[in-house]
């Protein structure tokens, strides 16, 4: 395993340029990086009868109803009899802390160790990472935070050949071992977050968003790596409104530069979330992804229709040498009791060349507190995409940022159904997740519709006649199955003892692949990482 830390240099160049930006300012929205695991702690509050807060747009924003949670969360199981400065350190406080009248600031180194031993492969496994996370605020108005890791690991199988075959570890940065048993890879998140008034946040920096309130998002998730973004939330009581535009890249896409630059797109993405009622919510998702430029190297811009907030109106421009690619969506959710909600999403491909057969949806429900149980929280939620949602003629504008869905990790061309219940009491917390799917794989170079990356193709785009029909490849069944259990160290920056279980099992006429791994760790942040596909 490698020691050395070698923190990526151009998003600390970017968290800088914010900061100094901030300082300007003088003007604190605290925010509050998207992990599922951390995220469904709030749960009895957001998905409470007596509130009315917006919860399918991730990540989200401290206010008054989620800050006596979040305070309590931050300070569980702090001893605040004990002195030592490293006693403090260790269990109670940040790295460095510093809090005045005009500003905050706070810092962490932030390690993330496993060991672990996959005994279906028999191969022993390992996670390497040194990190670092900044955050804080200036004034009342501003906030800001970055966190970036150097990373080396040896992995499973079965995410073995995923990073192999993408060159890219999902969901972080390209991998930089060129193929190697142990892999290497770093990455950073910067952002700067504005509120000028109580019903505005202007968001500027490198990161994701998650649309939905489910554990998956068909409409926009945070399984992909995160993007240059700029992301403007309006809240007007009942009715709140996000406007993002960003900037994707592609791995596949023809190269026009001697240094084999990706070729990038724009993303425009708009979501509008109405809180009909307190119970009800209805929402309305509208995205483009538009090529920088065309294979022949003609630039298509940043068309003005796309500074346009309101939904579908980037659609409106002039014809280019290069066709955007448009989609659509809903979202709703009602609140059944007390701490418990149904929900579901319907993503629409609107212009799909491929198929006229192209959606995915998505229902599930979640609450908190099952059965009476305080801090018992869990999610039942069934996905299912239809064949070649999400790709797009020419390639590059599909679906995807670096290659990889910006909606589920499987793609399209699946049915998935997910269990996870979550249970905390005291610093320890134990969770359960239980997953299985249905697709197609194929061992030819023939696309039967469930990726999405441009490197597979429709047949019609190989020359090799119609469109192939759903049901061609071969069906694969995946049942996968998780637990962990954790022991809080710092409540801070979420350090923990971890110990977690993982089955994994693909079978198809094609072949069986079974992962059975066992893993123990000393882990730190609130990152979401995905390895259950």
């Amino acid at each position: 395993m490698q020691t050395s830390l070698r923190l990526p240099i151009k998003p600390l160049l970017l968290f800088i340029s914010l900061f100094l930006f901030a300082r300007v300012g003088l003007s604190q929205s605290v925010y509050l990086p998207y992990s599922y695991q951390f995220d469904q702690k709030f749960d009895a509050d957001i998905y409470s009868v007596n509130t009315s807060f917006h919860t399918s747009l991730k990540p989200f924003l401290i206010d008054n109803t989620l800050l006596p949670t979040y305070n309590k969360l931050m300070q569980l199981g702090v001893d605040t009899t004990h002195k030592s400065l490293v006693y403090r350190k260790t269990f109670n406080e940040h790295l460095v802390d510093i809090k005045t009248s005009d500003y905050t600031f706070y810092g962490d180194y932030l390690p993330d160790l496993q060991i672990g031993r996959d005994i279906q492969g028999k191969k022993n496994t390992n996670l390497n990472t040194r990190g670092y996370q900044l955050g804080g605020t200036v004034g009342d108005k501003f906030s800001f935070y970055s966190a970036g890791f150097e990373n080396a690991g040896v992995f499973p199988a079965y995410y073995n050949a995923i990073i192999d075959n993408y060159k890219f570890v999902p969901g972080q940065a390209y991998d930089r071992s060129f193929g190697k048993l142990n892999k290497d890879w770093s990455y950073a998140t910067a952002i700067v977050s504005y509120t000028p008034i109580k019903q505005l946040n202007i968001t500027l920096g490198q990161d994701k968003t998650f649309i939905g309130d489910g554990y998956r998002s068909l409409l926009l998730s945070d399984y992909a790596a995160s993007y240059p973004l700029l992301r403007l939330t309006a809240n007007l009581g009942k009715v709140q409104y996000m406007a993002m535009w960003s900037y994707l890249e592609d791995l596949d896409a023809k190269k026009f530069d001697a240094f084999g630059s990706n070729r990038r797109k724009w993303g425009i993405f708009h979501y509008l979330d109405w809180n009909v009622t307190n119970r009800l919510s209805l929402g309305f998702f509208n995205a483009i992804i538009a090529a920088e430029a065309d294979d022949n190297g003609n630039l298509h811009g940043f068309d003005v229709n796309y500074i346009n907030p309101i939904i579908l109106s980037g659609s409106l421009g002039p014809s280019t040498p290069i066709k955007d690619n448009t989609y659509g969506g809903f979202t709703g959710k009602y609140k059944l009791f007390d701490k418990a909600a149904i929900y579901g999403q319907v993503f629409l491909d609107l212009n799909n060349t491929y198929s006229s057969n192209t959606y995915g949806y998505q229902v599930g429900i979640r609450g908190a507190d099952i059965f009476t149980v305080k801090n018992l929280n869990y999610i039942v939620e069934y996905n299912t995409v239809k064949p070649y949602t999400y790709l797009s003629n020419p390639p590059i504008t599909s679906y995807t940022q670096y290659n990889e869905p910006l909606g589920d990790p499987l793609g399209s061309n699946f049915k998935e159904l997910i269990g996870i219940l979550n249970y905390s009491i005291g610093k320890f917390d134990l969770q359960g997740q239980l997953n299985y799917a249905k697709y197609q794989v194929t061992n030819s170079d023939q696309n039967i519709g469930m990726l999405i990356t441009p490197a597979f193709l429709p047949p019609s785009y190989l020359g090799m006649g119609s469109v192939g029909i759903p049901g061609t490849g071969v069906n694969a069944n995946l049942y996968y199955a998780e637990g962990t259990a954790s022991y809080l160290i710092n409540p801070k920056h979420n350090l923990r003892l971890e110990i977690g279980a993982l089955y994994r099992d693909e079978s198809s006429s094609v072949g069986n692949y079974k992962t059975m791994l066992l893993t123990f760790g000393l882990r730190s942040t609130f990152r979401s990482l995905y390895h259950d596909f």
